[in-house]
């Protein structure tokens, strides 16, 4: 913990560290040669090493969830039970609005049943195909008549999401000609491999923009060249360094972080290191201006904020550690990765950064080489302002006002809805939102992945009376387009399709209205959940046993095992970030409110969203793992600026009163903390140059909370909070006892143009 210095300079507290801070920075300046040598050494390391990134994202949408659901288990028995599978996640789509031809129909039948008799074995891993055109009007809710055709392929399992669609795109491009109108091939599979594609090749843009960003944001708060420089020379090096770990720690414990999160461990890697550095050279253009020379000023620079950023650092690996607690494999394989690059970018920042500024000193801050002071009147308004907002009737007031605020921006919450929306993200310029959007138009958005409903029985088979009038009640349910079921299709196509060879088992497709693993979609297919049980009563079929399958299934599943995660990782992250600033600053009182004004900042922001993209823009939901996300690094980040913000003002009131530890503290530590957000806004606003829209979700979520947190809660509800409270605040530790009596007592003002 920083002590204060006995006799300050007016207006420019100097905080010394305590004996061990002291010791590290002594030996990080001393040793400042071989540590930027050892930097440029592992740099060096990791890029003649490093090879190619190998392998690709999960075959299916079941990679995302327990093997041993029961949705997987449903498409399993279904598959040995006919002795094929019904389910397809590739499909062939063929569309022309003015009609297509008898012929390109017919052809659509044909090819099928080639592939089944596998008459095409370049199209190895296809296993066989189903024909559907819009023309039989199966579909009752089709928009059109005679538009379009699809065909459902079935693949290998074992193949993976790469070899599927390529295979698919080959036999179209071989086998298709122009007046088969052929649109493209989507599906889940498709979507997931085109996802991919989008994400590595947006991620140079969002690295090159991020950094331009970083940049600007450092050279602006600095008016320096060389500052920026030493931003993005250790955000680059801490990102290569822990591009590297990862490798080597995923190859050990057989992990990879989803393709889906890559981009935002980037944002989080380069903002967190870029605002280390900001805090860092902060101190050391302080200690200088205060006409301190190179070394020392490098000292006391390191010795102040070294111990700062180690636990800020924690905090935020520790916070993001949490989503470990998940059952669900998706946050749990990116928990380590996000916490290993926060903790390789605290190394980076505590022992290359103060390295640096021991080599450059001034010439860090070059060309400005007089210390930058503020016009007086900026000074004096600023010095009252923070006096005003001090007043306890005005802290009041501001607490209320601000708390009221929040409050209200958070109800929109309430209606958040979640899907996956693999294809639903993608833009309709790519080649699988295209082709669903055809799909769509020809049929009805579901019908790119159709629901698996299985009932098995003894002998159900031969019941089809009943089994018709299921699929007539599962039909006439909310959300649903259309069944393929008994008493829908032609007895031999019923006998082989739809009825099991063993008399025992028959199955159904239901295709939903809206986007099959939107949130719609799967608040249809659980309402259908609840009803099947009356519904089989109904059809007379009471004793048999059912199961559903396909990725609306799995969509609901994924889904439903996220909101069941969302107690675990909220206890786990509240518990860890509550832990730590309990530790800091020695109190009880104090982390319970600035943690609150954490969480009230981040319901603020996921309400804003909901607001924005499920009113404003119509959209189905938020992806489902962006508000998780988002929650628990945005708590983490806000207790990473508690630890900035409020341990300055602790430091300051061991040798003053509270309220003049906030006058003091306040103005210095909210330009830095307004500086460091900006960039880590930039970071995660930068994700939005990827066009998938879960990135635009979180892009808004975090770049928005990170805002409100450093401009509204640590600059404005944080201070007024802690003059409310008061000592009571340091409970129950000695920290602020008796310095808080003095609350009315004159605040000196700063001298005019105090840096």
């Amino acid at each position: 913990m920083a002590r204060i210095e006995p006799h300050p300079r007016p207006g420019t507290p100097h905080l010394h560290a305590g004996r061990f801070a002291q010791r590290y920075a002594r030996a990080v300046v001393a040793c400042r040669h071989v540590v930027v040598l050892v930097w440029i050494g592992l740099v060096a390391a990791v890029l003649l090493t490093t090879s190619p990134a190998e392998g690709g994202p999960a075959a299916r949408l079941q990679g995302f969830i327990d093997p041993s659901d029961r949705t997987l288990a449903t498409e399993i028995e279904s598959a040995k039970e006919f002795g094929f599978p019904l389910m397809s996640r590739t499909l062939l789509v063929q569309r022309d609005p003015d009609g297509l031809s008898p012929y390109a129909q017919a052809e659509v039948v044909l090819r099928a049943l080639a592939l089944n008799r596998g008459e095409y074995p370049e199209a190895e891993p296809v296993r066989g195909a189903l024909p559907v055109t819009n023309t039989l009007e199966w579909f009752p809710a089709s928009s059109e008549r005679g538009t379009t055709a699809l065909t459902y392929l079935f693949m290998d399992p074992e193949a993976g999401t790469g070899r599927q669609t390529g295979s698919a795109q080959r036999f179209a491009a071989n086998h298709l000609e122009a007046d088969d109108h052929y649109v493209g091939v989507t599906g889940s599979i498709p979507a997931r491999e085109e996802q991919s594609h989008i994400i590595s090749a947006a991620l140079p843009m969002v690295e090159r923009v991020t950094l331009v960003a970083i940049a600007l944001v450092v050279a602006l708060h600095f008016r320096s060249v060389l500052a920026p420089v030493l931003a993005i020379g250790t955000a680059g090096a801490a990102f290569l360094v822990t591009i590297r770990l990862a490798e080597i720690v995923g190859t050990f414990f057989d992990t990879t972080v989803p393709e889906e999160l890559r981009p935002l461990v980037l944002a989080l890697l380069l903002g967190v290191v870029t605002d280390y550095v900001i805090f860092y050279l902060s101190g050391m253009r302080r200690a200088l201006n205060d006409g301190l020379p190179r070394l020392e000023a490098a000292r006391t620079a390191s010795g102040q904020y070294g111990p700062i950023v180690v636990v800020a650092g924690v905090t935020v690996a520790a916070g993001t550690a949490a989503l470990a607690a998940a059952d669900s494999p998706f946050f749990a394989a990116v928990a380590p990765a996000m916490a290993l690059a926060v903790l390789v970018g605290v190394v980076v920042s505590t022992t290359l950064v103060p390295a640096l500024m021991a080599l450059l000193g001034r010439a860090l801050f070059w060309p400005t080489r007089r210390p930058v002071l503020r016009p007086a009147r900026v000074q004096a308004g600023q010095d009252r302002g923070i006096r005003f907002l001090t007043r306890r009737p005005v802290a009041l007031v501001v607490v209320l006002t601000l708390t009221a605020g929040l409050a209200a921006a958070s109800l929109p919450l309430r209606d958040l809805r979640l899907g996956v929306g693999f294809v639903q993200s993608l833009p309709e310029t790519e080649p699988a939102g295209r082709a669903a959007a055809a799909a769509a138009e020809g049929f009805t958005p579901g019908i790119v992945a159709p629901t698996l409903l299985l009932v098995r029985g003894q002998d159900v088979t031969a019941r089809r009376g009943e089994l018709a009038e299921l699929s007539a009640a599962v039909a006439a349910q909310p959300g649903v387009a259309g069944v393929l079921g008994p008493g829908t299709l032609p007895a031999e196509l019923e006998d082989r399709l739809l009825l099991a060879p063993s008399g025992d088992a028959a199955r159904y497709l239901v295709v939903f209205e809206d986007d099959p693993t939107g949130a719609s979609a799967i608040a249809a297919l659980r309402t259908l959940q609840q009803r099947l049980p009356e519904l089989m009563t109904g059809a007379g079929l009471a004793g048999a046993s059912w199961g559903l399958g396909g990725d609306t299934a799995l969509a609901s599943a994924l889904v439903g095992i996220t909101e069941g995660d969302l107690g675990r990782i909220a206890l786990a992250a509240l518990v860890v970030n509550l832990l730590i600033l309990v530790l800091f600053l020695r109190a009880l009182v104090a982390p319970l409110y600035l943690l609150a004004s954490s969480v009230l900042a981040l319901t603020a922001s996921l309400g804003i969203a909901t607001w924005v993209f499920q009113g404003l823009l119509g959209q189905d939901g938020m992806t489902f793992y962006v508000p998780f996300a988002a929650a628990v690094l945005l708590v983490a980040l806000g207790s990473d600026y508690n630890v900035f913000a409020v341990g300055s003002i602790w430091a300051q009131a061991r040798g003053r009163p509270l309220r003049e530890a906030v006058v003091l503290s306040v103005p210095q530590s909210s330009r830095a903390i307004t500086a460091a957000a900006v960039a880590l806004a930039l970071s995660f606003g930068a994700l939005a140059l990827v066009p998938l829209a879960p990135f635009r979700e979180l892009a808004f979520v975090m770049a928005l909370g990170i805002v409100l947190d450093a401009i509204v809660v640590r600059s404005l509800l944080v201070p007024t909070l802690l003059v409310l409270f008061g000592q009571v605040s340091g409970w129950p530790g000695r920290a602020l006892s008796g310095r808080a009596t003095a609350a009315a007592t004159p605040v000196p003002a700063a001298p005019p143009g105090s840096p």
